[in-house]
C-alpha cells in the first residue's frame, strides 16, 4: 500500500497541474458571465479530447519501445526510434490539426453546437488546432524522459506548460480583453513551452535523439505501432462516450453544456490521485510479474482498489462540503448550478467504479492482456453510456448525468473481477493464460526463484503489454 500510495501521489502532481489549468481556464472564462462562452469551451473540449487521446496513445507506444531498448542496452536503437517517433507524432498531429480546421463546422454540428456557441467554439479550435504538433512532441518528449528514468524532469515539462497557461490566461483574457481568443492563444503558448522544455531534456540533458534514418523507419514504426495502435484504440473510447453525452446535453441549451463542461473539468482535479494511479500501479504490477511474485500481484491489485475507495471518499467529502463555493466560483446558475450541485453531492461517489476500471486497465495492459483493456473501455463508452444516457435524457440534463454515472458501475465491477481472475490464473503452474504468449520474445529478466515452477518463470520472461 505504501508503494502504491507513493507512486500515485507523486504522479498526481503533474496531472493535477495540467487538469487544474484547464479548470482555471474555465474559471477565468466564467468570470465573463456569458454561458455561451462557457458552453463553447465545453464543445471545444469534446473535440480536443479526441486529439489529446491520439497523442497519449502514441506516447504510450513511444515510451514502451524506447524503454525496452534502453533496458536491453541498445542505446543506438533507442535514439533512432525516439527520433522517428517524435517526427511521426509531429507530422500526424499537424495533419489532424489541419483536418480539424477543414471539418470544423460538421464536427461541431454533429456535437449539437448551434448559433453563437458554435461560432465561438470554432474560433477557439481554429487557433489551437495548428499547435497540436507542438503538444504531441512535448508529450512524446515527456514519455521519453520517463523511459530513461528521469521522472522529475518529465513532471517539470508538464508543470511548466501548466504554469504558462496560468500566467497568460488572465493577461490575455482580461488584460488585453481577448476573451475566448485569449484563452486559445494561452493554450498555444503553453504547448510551445511544453515542446521547448521537453526537447531540451531529451536532446540536451539525455542526448536521446539522433539523425533520422529512413532505412529503418518502417521497421521501427511497426514496433511502436504494435503498442501504440491498441493504446490509441483504447484511449479513443472515452472521448467517444464523452461526445455522445455532449450531444445529448446540447439539446438542453448552453446552460446544460456549460454545466457539463464545469463538471468535466472538476472531475480530473478532484480525482487526480485516481487518474494518476493508472500509470503508477502499472510498473509495480510489471515488476512483481517479472520477479514471479504472484502473491504480490494480488496484493497490489487489492491495495490499489482500496486506494481508489479512500481517495474517492475523501474527494467526495470535500466536493460535498464546498459545492456552494464551487457553484459561485464558476458563476453557474440555473440548470448549470443544479448539475454542479448534483455531481458534488451525489454522483462524485460513483467515481469509485471508474477508478476500478482504471485499475483493471492498468492490470490488463501491464500483464499482457491489452485487448481486455480495449474491450472494457469501449464497452463502457458504448453499452455503458449510450442506453443509460439516452434513457436519462428523458428526464432532462440531470437525467443524462445520472445515466452517465450509472453506466460506469457495471464495467467498473466487471473490470476489477476479471483482473483478479487474470492474476489468479497466472498464479497457477499450468493453464490457459500461461500458454497464450509462447510466440513472444524475451525482454524481462527470468526470475531464478519464486513460486510457479519453470512454466511461470518462462511466462515471466516474456514482454508484457504496456
Amino acid at each position: 500500500m505504501r508503494h502504491v500510495t507513493v507512486m500515485a501521489g507523486t504522479s498526481a502532481i503533474g496531472l493535477i497541474a495540467v487538469f487544474g489549468v484547464d479548470l482555471l481556464n474555465l474559471f477565468y472564462i466564467s468570470l465573463l458571465g456569458q454561458q455561451e462562452i462557457a458552453a463553447a469551451i465545453g464543445f471545444a473540449g469534446a473535440v480536443s479530447f479526441f486529439q489529446v487521446s491520439l497523442s497519449i496513445g502514441m506516447t504510450i507506444g513511444t515510451g514502451a519501445v524506447v524503454s525496452r531498448c534502453i533496458g536491453a542496452g541498445q542505446a543506438d536503437d533507442a535514439k533512432r526510434i525516439a527520433t522517428a517517433c517524435l517526427i511521426t507524432m509531429a507530422g500526424l498531429m499537424f495533419a489532424v490539426g489541419i483536418a480539424t480546421i477543414v471539418a470544423i463546422e460538421p464536427i461541431l454540428s454533429a456535437l449539437g453546437a448551434i448559433g453563437q456557441t458554435r461560432h465561438l467554439a470554432a474560433g477557439y479550435l481554429i487557433v489551437t488546432a495548428p499547435s497540436l504538433a507542438f503538444m504531441a512532441v512535448g508529450m512524446g518528449a515527456s514519455a521519453l524522459l520517463r523511459a530513461v528514468g528521469d521522472a522529475r524532469r518529465a513532471m517539470n515539462v508538464t508543470l511548466v506548460g501548466a504554469l504558462v497557461t496560468a500566467c497568460c490566461d488572465p493577461l490575455l483574457i482580461f488584460g488585453l480583453h481577448l476573451d475566448l481568443t485569449g484563452a486559445a492563444i494561452s493554450t498555444v503558448l503553453s504547448r510551445i513551452a511544453l515542446l521547448l522544455l521537453g526537447l531540451h531534456g531529451v536532446a540536451r540533458a539525455h542526448r536521446l535523439l539522433s539523425r533520422f534514418s529512413l532505412r529503418h523507419f518502417a521497421q521501427d514504426m511497426a514496433r511502436v505501432g504494435a503498442v501504440a495502435g491498441p493504446a490509441v484504440l483504447t484511449n479513443l473510447a472515452t472521448p467517444v462516450g464523452s461526445a455522445f453525452v455532449t450531444r445529448h446535453m446540447a439539446a438542453f441549451g448552453p446552460d446544460a453544456v456549460a454545466g457539463q463542461a464545469t463538471v468535466d473539468r472538476i472531475t480530473p482535479v478532484a480525482f487526480g490521485l485516481v487518474f494518476a494511479l493508472t500509470g503508477a500501479v502499472g510498473p509495480i504490477l510489471a515488476q512483481n510479474l517479472g520477479a514471479g511474485e504472484m502473491g504480490r500481484l494480488r496484493e497490489t491489485l487489492r491495495d490499489s482498489l482500496l486506494f481508489v475507495v479512500l481517495a474517492v471518499l475523501g474527494a467526495w467529502a470535500i466536493l460535498a462540503l464546498s459545492q456552494g463555493l464551487i457553484v459561485r466560483a464558476f458563476s453557474a446558475h440555473g440548470i448549470a448550478a443544479d448539475m454542479v450541485g448534483l455531481f458534488c453531492l451525489w454522483l462524485a461517489g460513483s467515481f469509485v467504479f471508474t477508478g476500478a476500471l482504471f485499475v483493471g486497465n492498468a492490470a490488463f495492459n501491464n500483464l499482457g492482456f491489452p485487448l481486455l483493456s480495449t474491450v472494457f473501455n469501449w464497452g463502457r463508452a458504448t453499452l455503458g453510456t449510450i442506453p443509460f444516457v439516452a434513457y436519462g435524457a428523458a428526464y432532462g440534463p440531470l437525467g443524462v448525468q445520472v445515466g452517465q454515472a450509472a453506466g460506469s458501475v457495471l464495467f467498473g465491477i466487471g473490470a476489477a473481477f476479471v483482473a483478479f481472475r487474470v492474476v489468479e490464473q497466472m498464479g497457477r503452474p499450468t493453464g490457459l493464460v500461461l500458454t497464450t504468449h509462447r510466440h513472444a520474445t524475451s525482454s524481462l529478466p527470468t526470475p531464478s526463484t519464486g513460486t510457479g515452477g519453470s512454466a511461470l518463470a518462462s511466462f515471466a520472461s516474456r514482454p508484457r503489454g504496456q
